[in-house]
């Protein structure tokens, strides 16, 4: 496949062979960060890990301590109290029945869900909408709680989910290439430390193998697996 003329000069400099210090590697990709927009930096890490094992399944939430830089919409299904808590937290779209019938009928209007553990009956019924994007409620990442108000704020306020790919590798937005370089590295530090105590039991050798950073449009530039943890 052919290379754009801007994707090839972005690429001028960058040793693709080469394992980069994190710092250096975040410098380097926002330098090359030259759209119109204000370009999301992304991480990709590989895991020596086989998700199609039941034991080897890694997934977790982490909140950004300099947020993510994007404004998420979050749908909220609950009831009665609970529902009025979630608006009070900010949440964009609340409801019940109502809710799971729009969702059913192809309107999902929020980008993360969180439920009340009395709603996951109903919500259940939308596994086959919301999982395949990754957006099903879960107890173990903190979406299925009777505690609203932080899910809510949390979601507002910079947090992150991760899930492994059946490819072994873990993706996720980091910031913005307006962030300082500094806020982007506490930021990688913050998620790669999460993604280390979510080890499972059944990862052999080594757990973090390849790291590399990208900006949306930008090439990527791969990083030393160490120099990530905090």
């Amino acid at each position: 496949m052919a290379i754009g003329k801007r994707l090839k000069k972005a690429r001028e400099g960058v040793d693709r062979e080469h394992l980069y210090p994190l710092a250096d590697a975040i410098k380097m990709v926002k330098e090359r960060a030259k759209s119109k927009f204000d370009e999301t930096i992304e991480i990709a890490i590989n895991l020596g890990v086989d998700p199609r094992h039941a034991d080897q399944m890694v997934r977790g939430v982490v909140i950004l301590p300099n947020g993510t830089g994007r404004t998420l919409r979050v749908g909220v299904f609950a009831r009665g109290a609970k529902a009025e808590e979630a608006k009070a937290a900010g949440a964009d779209v609340v409801g019940a029945e109502d809710l799971v019938e729009k969702v059913q009928g192809g309107t999902i209007d929020f980008d993360r869900c969180i439920a009340t553990p009395d709603m996951m009956p109903l919500v259940g019924r939308l596994g086959k909408v919301l999982g395949p994007r990754g957006m099903m409620p879960n107890p173990k990442i903190g979406t299925v709680t009777m505690d609203v108000t932080s899910a809510v704020k949390g979601a507002k306020g910079g947090s992150v989910e991760f899930r492994v790919e059946k490819a072994g590798i873990v993706q996720a937005g980091i910031g913005k290439a307006s962030f300082t370089e500094e806020k982007l590295v506490e930021n990688v530090k913050a998620l790669a430390d999460a993604v280390a105590k979510a080890k499972p039991a059944g990862s052999k050798g080594t757990y973090i193998q390849r790291v590399a950073v990208s900006s949306t449009m930008g090439p990527g530039v791969k990083v030393e697996p160490g120099t990530i943890l905090g």
